[in-house]
């Protein structure tokens, strides 16, 4: 396994590409602080299948990213566990579609506290733990439209571009640390998210030009935080790995 004896903090678990990363990284051996924004019984219930299955820990973690005195709370609640920390997945996200003139200052605002500011919260907090052991990976998810702008997502975009820069600056900050800072950006991915608010004609139109000519699977992103994880890239920092189909 992968991950045997390792630690790993991953936010957004309760569906799409946050939960995949939940499954591999629990059947992989990581022990995890597995975030959402609510606990409830469904989570409860699945938190339960993937300990008995894979004989781990997985300690459900409630921070709201919209609201930083919980991101606070949240972040507080793994590290006194005393547990150190070798994992970080910033994965939790927001979206919105309207077209630049036409999206408030106040959805701008909305979207970089949920997408950027909390997750730049929380990083802050767990790396204290990185540090201290001088050792672990951050991971970002991002997305493609973050590299290439796509229309009528403004906001959504910018923050995703923002995730880039901050992760690219990091790596070179946390280096000396032996604390390496990736990027995934994932293109369409078969999420309820990317479903609810993307046309399916617009869904058709990009299928049509992907080399692959089908959209992602959450697992299939989930292999690449696995990968990034691992000791197999302990040489890999400060990169933006595209998983777009041949996008």
């Amino acid at each position: 396994m992968l991950l045997s004896n390792k630690t790993a903090v991953i936010t957004g678990c309760n569906k799409g590409i946050g939960r995949a990363i939940l499954e591999e990284f629990s059947k992989n051996g990581a022990n995890i602080f597995a975030c959402v924004r609510k606990i409830d019984k469904n989570f409860e219930s699945l938190i339960e299948k993937l300990k008995k299955e894979n004989n781990n820990q997985i300690f459900p973690i409630e921070i709201d990213l919209s609201d930083e005195e919980s991101v606070k709370s949240g972040a507080k609640k793994i590290l006194t566990n005393e547990t150190p920390i070798d994992i970080l997945i910033n994965n939790a996200g927001s979206i919105s579609s309207s077209i630049f003139q036409m999206t408030s200052t106040s959805k701008f605002k909305e979207l970089f506290d949920i997408n950027f500011h909390s997750q730049v919260l929380l990083t802050q907090f767990i790396i204290k733990s990185m540090i201290k052991k001088k050792d672990g990976n951050i991971i970002f998810i991002s997305s493609s439209s973050g590299i290439d702008g796509n229309e009528g997502r403004s906001a959504y975009v910018s923050t995703k571009a923002a995730i880039i820069g901050q992760a690219k600056v990091l790596s070179r900050e946390l280096g000396k640390f032996n604390i390496k800072v990736n990027t995934i950006a994932p293109g369409l991915t078969n999420t309820d998210m990317m479903k609810n608010n993307t046309p399916e004609k617009t869904i058709e139109e990009i299928i049509s030009k992907l080399s692959l000519k089908r959209f992602a699977e959450p697992k299939e992103i989930a292999n690449v935080a696995l990968f990034l994880s691992s000791e197999l890239s302990d040489y890999i920092t400060g990169q933006v790995i595209r998983v777009d189909g041949g996008m």
